[in-house]
């Protein structure tokens, strides 16, 4: 079932959604299910897995020269959508990037899943590599999200990379694509964002996800601000728990997320992480309600190796 229909069928009560990193290369699947077995007492409708772009490694050799090498750390993102489907017969949701794939690749991964059954998909531009300034596409890749969108759209009505390929079968995928509260730290402003935002959900995005946030009223403005400009598809939270204090610095760095004064001060008296992680579980539950209350259609929650307080969250707002 699509994102969109989950929503839909839920008739105005928020639904819970979460999100998984695939296992490291040499882990198998088995500690993913360890992750989510707590977490599916609470029936999410879907889950998100991420993908992950290959890394340029350089290994050095016995005469002293360095070996270029590309390596894919969290490979297999389209087999655990299809592991989870039939495991906790559960719709799963892969995250589709520009990043260090060619058209042709995605136009393949996006046949796999389509064959999977699986109809969601969250397409996003992705990271800069680490060695690298920038965003740098592949060279026969896409350079921007609403070029990733374009190609799902054309495979949604049958268009195929190959010209040759007339009256191709159909997809029929539902497309998320990504909103910032806090603006992307490429772009020049809030408005130029959203203006970049409305272009992708005139493309045939079906709903935003939003990156992390901290600060529901940032939140909401940015919900209120989409809507003024004729944004209307659904927009969903997403949300994440503080847990150490390194994250004070952390999340701002690679994220780009402002951290409200009340949360950091609170966060900087705690004497350890364990004080740390339950400040942070106690604001993420009151942001959850408060959420809740404003009537999102979804809470989406980035786990990421902290089942257990995300168990404590959802099960205080259920």
């Amino acid at each position: 079932m699509k994102v969109t229909e989950h929503i839909q069928k839920a008739a105005g009560n928020t639904l819970v959604s979460f999100e998984v990193l695939p296992p490291l290369k040499g882990k198998t699947i088995q500690t993913l299910y360890d992750h989510l077995d707590p977490l599916m007492e609470f029936q999410p409708p879907w889950i998100n897995v991420t993908y992950h772009r290959a890394e340029t490694m350089f290994k050095k050799k016995a005469d002293g020269s360095f070996d270029k090498v590309e390596v894919r750390k969290r490979p297999g993102t389209v087999g655990i959508c299809a592991a989870l489907r039939n495991h906790y017969n559960v719709d799963a949701v892969p995250h589709l990037i520009c990043g260090g794939f060619s058209k042709q690749e995605t136009e393949n991964a996006l046949i796999d899943l389509h064959f999977l059954g699986i109809d969601n998909v969250l397409v996003l531009r992705g990271d800069a590599e680490k060695n690298e300034p920038s965003f740098v596409p592949h060279p026969d890749g896409h350079r921007h999200a609403t070029d990733l969108l374009k190609q799902v759209v054309d495979l949604n009505h049958g268009l195929y990379l190959e010209d040759d390929i007339q009256n191709g079968g159909k997809t029929n995928f539902c497309i998320g694509v990504a909103g910032y509260p806090e603006k992307h730290f490429e772009a020049p402003n809030l408005e130029i964002d959203l203006q970049y935002l409305k272009e992708k959900v005139d493309g045939g995005a079906d709903y935003i996800m939003t990156q992390m946030f901290f600060d529901n009223q940032k939140f909401f403005e940015f919900e209120k601000a989409c809507r003024a400009a004729g944004i209307n598809v659904p927009i969903i939270p997403g949300l994440k728990p503080l847990t150490t204090k390194k994250q004070l610095t952390v999340l701002p760095r690679i994220f780009h997320v402002d951290l409200p004064t009340e949360l950091s001060l609170e966060v900087m008296k705690c004497k350890s992480d364990a004080e740390v992680e339950q400040v942070g579980t106690e604001w993420l539950i009151q942001q959850s309600k408060e959420l809740k209350a404003h009537g999102v259609p979804v809470l989406h929650y980035y786990t990421l190796g902290k089942p257990k307080v995300i168990w404590n969250v959802v099960k205080a707002i259920v």
